[in-house]
């Protein structure tokens, strides 16, 4: 998989979604899309989606439970950042199918803003600027923080519709799911959240 040479303008990304909801559509922004069993997709088959933007015009979101075996310190030296061996050794996201050499960073949210921050909610934020990895780099960035390649979008009404074919479980998000749970445990722990047992839901129930 390539490397990130740059990183990926949020204010494209969201522009060509629009700003404001246009038409009557109940948003999702800051909830987890977490895969049904009955989601046979190459891609999406066990994910758990975090959602940052859904309005009318579509739907944005970064996958956070599929690790690559890439670790950040080769983000780090292709981007030529001065970083610590600890924070280099963790492992970096595909966060979905599209643009798979822009990079994102998931964080909490805080104080501090870079170049280019977007507060999704009060507990989370998405950076997409060098600034951001150099002090990550360093471990003077955000207390948690998760770096994916790629992101993972819906066009209009194609989320909408999954959603009514049962294909994903929605669940506010949570900050504690994406930065202090497991990896392989957020899909578990997300459903769980809202008393739901993955491993005994039916394949035609849903909840949306």
């Amino acid at each position: 998989m390539p490397l990130p040479l740059y990183l990926s303008p949020l204010s494209l990304i969201f522009a060509a979604m629009g700003t404001s909801v246009k038409k009557t559509v109940s948003s999702l922004k800051d909830h987890f899309l977490v895969a049904m069993p009955n989601l046979n997709d190459d891609v999406f088959a066990g994910s758990v989606v975090y959602i940052c933007e859904h309005n009318a015009e579509g739907a944005m979101g970064l996958i956070i439970n599929q690790q690559l075996d890439i670790p950040a310190k080769a983000i780090f030296e292709r981007l030529e950042l001065t970083y610590k061996n600890l924070y280099g050794e963790n492992l970096i996201f595909d966060g979905g199918p599209m643009q798979k050499d822009r990079g994102f960073i998931l964080h909490r949210t805080c104080d501090h803003r870079w170049e280019s921050t977007v507060h999704i909610s009060s507990s989370i934020s998405l950076s997409t600027s060098k600034d951001i990895l150099s002090d990550i780099a360093l471990g003077t960035g955000p207390k948690d923080s998760l770096i994916t390649l790629g992101y993972s979008s819906w066009d209009t009404g194609q989320l909408e519709q999954e959603l009514k074919e049962n294909s994903w479980l929605t669940v506010p998000a949570d900050s504690d799911i994406i930065f202090n749970t497991a990896c392989a445990q957020r899909a578990e722990a997300a459903a769980s959240s809202i008393g739901l047992d993955l491993n005994t839901l039916a394949l035609d129930s849903g909840h949306a």
